[in-house]
Order: structure tokens, then C-alpha cells, then sequence
């Protein structure tokens, strides 16, 4: 069990004055059976003439905000209080054929239900042939879930290259297969579509990773980042297997849970409309998670 505190700061600066700001954020860590938040809020800077925390389709802390003053700048800081232990995992469920992680071949099984809608195509997870045939080399026939989901984390994590400049925000499956390389969100969609493509259920995960300096380093406020990986769904339970092929690891005690949903596009950090005649904009974004313990 670790305790943290998350901090993630937003900053948007404009060349111009804009007039409106209508946004949503996903910034709040969901409490679930092994993370539970003692204190977390967001502040908004100018502060919103409309503000409404809520909780959106897949069950995440989201909070829509309208800005009406005008201003050059915006920000948007959160700061939550987080304990979290190493999820636990029925021996069973992980040992079951992956094809029975299939919730459209088997509807009758529980929770399938609440699993089918993670294992269709999503904007950001589109089944190309190259994902379907990656998967297939990890999906054999009758393999135990834990280990096909686990095998293909760690290829993937051995194939691809973390690389910030090959891919964008925008970039799409194919485009990270064709490359083999790009970041975390890249490599969380690149194993969903390998799933999805074989009927397997799984949702994209976002959140933080505590991360250490290295050997003889101090730890620099404000030098972490977000993080995102996926959970496979263990078939007939209502547990989920979180896996991160950046890390090659399954996610533990150092994983800070905020959001999931299909992709990113369901649970982006922020997003929003803003009314201007600028320019241009700048963003600046910074985390920190600090052990407590």
C-alpha cells in the first residue's frame, strides 16, 4: 500500500483575448476497490461562471466549466490525496481460454453485458489488419488470458520503440504499427486494437505513474507526466486485468487510476471550445507525484 499526492497544472496562454471557454476535464482519481482518495478538488482560473462536477458514462469523475470573463491565460490545477494497493487477481479468471473474454461470442457469461462495448471498434482503436495479425501471434488457440494478455504486453514493450517525436495526439493505430514506435497512448491503443480485433474486451486506462529519480538525483517538482495503459477483461468476473506494454509491467501500487473508457478520446485530461481572435496559443503542462509514505 502508497500513499501520493497528485498534482497536474494546465496552463493555456493565449495572444489575444478569448471571450468564451466551454471545456471538460478528467482529473479527479476514480475510488475503486484498491485506490481510495482521502481529499482531491480542481481550481480554474478565471474562475468559471459555470462549474459542474459530475460523473459521465463510464463511471469517471468528469466536470464540465464555462468561462465567460475575458482572458489571455487559463489554468487548471488539481491536487489529490491517493492511497493505492497492488490490485489482486482470481487464479482462475487469469487461467481461462482468452476466446471466453469474448463478450459477443458469449453473452451469457457475467458481466459480458457491461464488457461488449470494449471490445467494438472505437475512433481511436480502428481493427487494421496489421493489429489483427499482431494479436494473432499471442492469441493461440486456448492460451490462459493472463498469458496471452501478458504476452502480448511484453512484445509489444520489445518491438516498439518509445519515441515522443514518431507520432502525434492524432496519430492512429496504423500509423504506430507502420512506425513501431511512439508513447504510452500509442502503445495502449496498438494492444487494444490487437485485442478487439480477436472480440477480446479491453479499455484504455489513464492516470499517473509514480516514477523514482535516478540513483544519486533528487526528485524535481513538476517533472512527471500522465500515463495511460489498458485493462483486459477476465471473462465471468468483474475484474479486469491492467497491463502496461511501455513498462512491461503489470500496473501495481505505483499506478494512479483517474479515468477509462474506449480510447483516449473518452477521457482525455482536458478538452474544450474557446471564442477568440488569436493566433496563437501555448500549452504547458506539468505533474507531480509525491510519495507521502
Amino acid at each position: 500500500m502508497k500513499r501520493y499526492r497528485v498534482w497536474h497544472r494546465t496552463a493555456y496562454t493565449y495572444s489575444d483575448a478569448v471571450h468564451d471557454s466551454v471545456g471538460q476535464f478528467h482529473l479527479l482519481p476514480r475510488e475503486l476497490p484498491w485506490q481510495q482518495i482521502a481529499a482531491s478538488g480542481v481550481t480554474v482560473e478565471p474562475e468559471p461562471g459555470d462549474m459542474a462536477p459530475g460523473i459521465d458514462y463510464f463511471g469517471n469523475s468528469s466536470t464540465y466549466f464555462h468561462v465567460t470573463d475575458p482572458h489571455e491565460a487559463l489554468t487548471i490545477e488539481s491536487s489529490s490525496d491517493v492511497t493505492v494497493m497492488v490490485p489482486e487477481y482470481d487464479a482462475d479468471a487469469l487461467a481461462q481460454p482468452w476466446e471466453l473474454a469474448r463478450p459477443l461470442q458469449h453473452p451469457s457469461l457475467e458481466g459480458a453485458w457491461q464488457a461488449t462495448e470494449y471490445a467494438l471498434e472505437s475512433p481511436r482503436v480502428q481493427h487494421v489488419a496489421a493489429a489483427t495479425a499482431y494479436g494473432a501471434e499471442s492469441l493461440t488457440p486456448g492460451r490462459p488470458i493472463g498469458e496471452a494478455a501478458t504476452d502480448l504486453m511484453q512484445r509489444i514493450h520489445r518491438d516498439f520503440d518509445y519515441d515522443k517525436t514518431a507520432t502525434t495526439v492524432t496519430s492512429t493505430v496504423a500509423d504506430a504499427m507502420a512506425a513501431r514506435a511512439g508513447v504510452c497512448q500509442d502503445f495502449a491503443h496498438v494492444a487494444l486494437a490487437c485485442l478487439r480485433a480477436h472480440g477480446v474486451a479491453a479499455r484504455y486506462v489513464s492516470g499517473y505513474l509514480a516514477t523514482q529519480p535516478p540513483p544519486g538525483k533528487e526528485r524535481v517538482f513538476g517533472a512527471d507526466a500522465s500515463h495511460a495503459w489498458l485493462a483486459v477483461w477476465l471473462p465471468g468476473t468483474d475484474q479486469w486485468l491492467a497491463i502496461d506494454p511501455t513498462n512491461d509491467q503489470w500496473a501495481n501500487d505505483r499506478y494512479i487510476t483517474v479515468a477509462w473508457g474506449r480510447d483516449y478520446g473518452d477521457v482525455s485530461p482536458v478538452r474544450g471550445i474557446i471564442f477568440t481572435d488569436a493566433k496563437t496559443s501555448t500549452l504547458r503542462v506539468q505533474v507531480d507525484v509525491a510519495p507521502l509514505d
